[in-house]
């Protein structure tokens, strides 16, 4: 897993921000996660990742939410500018292979236009 250097302008951290977002975004609905995908004035796009006790136990809690900054590092420079996007992992998201969780997400921000495709 990659190192978290410069990740401070990729995670949604205040509540203020994450609170925003869930009042004026859309949601999304998956099998693995939700998602609320709001625009901003903001020049990057920037994720917050919501895991309530009601997942489950801090382990699996603490380990949902590092799949899914993951998952944001990974693509750090393919999403579109000017987004905030809010993800509510469900249960059944710790128990998938990580390939499947990734193919997921890439699919619901290509459907949702928040992914650059590159073409060589």
């Amino acid at each position: 897993m990659s190192q978290g250097g410069g990740d401070k302008d990729l995670f949604l951290k205040r509540s203020r921000d994450i609170e925003f977002a869930k009042q004026h975004g859309r949601r999304i609905s998956t099998a693995l996660f939700n998602v609320v995908i709001c625009r901003t004035d903001v020049s990057a796009s920037r994720v917050g990742i919501v895991v309530g006790k009601r997942f489950g136990g801090a382990v699996s809690r603490n380990r949902v939410k590092r799949l899914f900054r993951e998952l944001t590092r990974q693509l750090r420079g393919q999403l579109l500018p000017g987004h905030a996007l809010v993800v509510f992992p469900k249960r059944d998201s710790i128990a998938q292979p990580f390939a499947v969780l990734k193919e997921v997400w890439l699919s619901s921000l290509q459907r949702q236009r928040l992914f650059r495709i590159h073409e060589d």
